[in-house]
């Protein structure tokens, strides 16, 4: 049975993808601060370690203990917002944190890792969908920093043989209700969640920012892929690396993407719920559509996503309905 340690593992993404490696057999160890993530989401993980990644005696205490065979890392701090505001937080803690990582792994000799990027790599798209050839150039700094850990893992490869695939995606969403895992982020800044929260009477409405885009309904659009799609796009990318070796970047998109009124619409569908909607004033630095082309993720990979929107839609309602407070109830 091959160990695989998951870094951010009680976080959103990777809880969910702690839950897919169990349940096809794998060992899995999880670090994680619980800085934003929840030690309940940790689901059938052998270990949980509590430690930063920043300190190096922590991680090779990990990895002295345990066997590790391959590393998925979604350790990071993710709000776009803040970056702006506190970019020395995000260097130091997703750029050193990674690196620490990957010290750990060179002089343990593991060298497999998964490495959760983003599309916010691409900045301002110059046209769509975004392919992974396309010109990166990131308009804030958590962009900024995955771009730079990207950098980090092609060295790394040439100097040490440390195998890498990254995965650059815009929003998960969804839940795991199988597991009782689900979306708890403190803010939440996440179209879908915030939209359930209204159908909870937890908000007075959602906004729209903006209705006069160049779209077929004059709302934004944007990638959404399910949760539970994306951890599979993690495992076929280790199990890509178990069988080739073969380092790369790949895009995880839906393929077309969904405005915010077929989000609302769709909610409304679903939950049965009014969700009061106001449109507001255009946020600055929205593009009008981002969707990333899933093809060559499909091609190496032999990925797709299975689960559209309703399902998306479905399991979130699931997950908030039944837990109105998150984690804490």
């Amino acid at each position: 049975m091959k160990t695989i340690l998951v870094a951010g593992g009680a976080g959103y993404i990777g809880s969910h993808m702690v839950a897919l490696l169990v349940e096809k057999g794998y060992d899995v160890v999880v670090v994680d601060n619980l800085r934003t993530g929840h030690w309940q989401a940790v689901k059938g993980a052998r270990k949980l370690y509590v430690g930063d990644l920043r300190d190096a005696a922590f991680l090779d205490t990990v990895f002295s203990e345990n066997h590790i065979d391959g590393v998925i890392n979604f350790a990071a701090y993710s709000l776009v917002g803040e970056s702006v505001t506190n970019p020395l937080k995000y260097y130091g803690n997703n750029v050193a944190g990674s690196q620490s990582m990957l010290t750990a792994m060179k002089e343990h000799g593991v060298d497999k890792i998964v490495f959760s990027s983003t599309a916010a790599t691409y900045g301002e798209p110059e046209k769509q969908p975004i392919e992974e050839c396309d010109r990166t150039d990131p308009t804030n700094p958590y962009g900024a920093t995955k771009l730079a850990i990207e950098g980090m893992l092609k060295w790394c490869d040439k100097a040490y043989g440390i195998h890498y695939v990254a995965l650059r995606y815009f929003n998960a969403a969804g839940s795991n209700p199988d597991v009782g895992i689900g979306e708890d982020h403190n803010p939440e800044s996440h179209l879908i969640p915030l939209v359930m929260k209204t159908a909870l009477g937890q908000r007075d409405h959602i906004g729209i920012f903006g209705d006069d885009y160049p779209t077929p309904d004059g709302t934004c659009i944007r990638d959404y892929i399910h949760v539970r799609d994306l951890a599979e796009a993690h495992l076929l990318a280790l199990e890509h690396l178990e069988k080739t070796g073969e380092s790369g970047v790949f895009n995880l998109g839906s393929g077309d993407g969904y405005s915010v009124k077929e989000i609302i619409d769709t909610a409304r569908r679903i939950t049965g719920k009014a969700i009061p909607a106001v449109v507001e004033p255009r946020r600055a630095g929205d593009p009008s559509v981002l969707i990333a082309s899933n093809h060559k993720a499909a091609e190496v990979l032999g990925w797709k996503p299975k689960r559209g929107l309703d399902e998306i839609i479905a399991d979130a309602w699931t997950w908030h309905s039944g837990h109105p407070n998150g984690y804490e109830n």
